[in-house]
């Protein structure tokens, strides 16, 4: 079964959220109804940019898949933006002495195999919110192959 990146992008949302104590908006801002601090600055926007998948070797050819995503922290000032993006980064790539990550990405029917950071752009101001992007990548194959 080939993996869902929807399925990716909510898991991560999720993770989020619950890790940076901050919400998490899913291509959008935030609600005032978000979990866990509605549409308070800091919070980040997650940006689903694309999955591309292939195979184990004898396997099925779509088990495992490359999801992009982009996560945007906005903020009130720029500190505030990059203070986010570290929150942010910390959870992502943080791990263990064991190795393990230290926040669980859980996608249904997948294992999460290994996350990147695959770019930073840093701190940029419009209309006098700042936002700070970062790009990174989740390694996901399926349980069931």
């Amino acid at each position: 079964m080939p993996v869902s990146g929807r399925e990716v992008s909510l898991a991560v949302q999720r993770m989020l959220a619950a890790a940076t104590t901050r919400s998490c908006g899913y291509g959008t801002a935030p609600t005032v109804s978000s979990t866990p601090s509605g549409a308070q600055v800091p919070y980040s926007v997650l940006y689903p940019l694309g999955v591309t998948t292939d195979g184990p070797p004898y396997g099925e050819a779509d088990a495992d898949a490359r999801v992009l995503l982009q996560l945007t922290s906005v903020a009130a000032t720029a500190e505030q933006a990059e203070w986010m993006a570290d929150k942010v980064r910390s959870v992502m790539l943080g791990r263990k002495t064991s190795g393990a990550y230290t926040s669980e990405i859980t996608v249904p029917g997948c294992v999460v195999m290994q996350r990147t950071l695959d770019k930073e752009e840093g701190v940029a101001v419009a209309s006098g919110v700042y936002s700070y992007v970062q790009r990174y990548v989740i390694e996901v194959t399926t349980l069931n192959t």
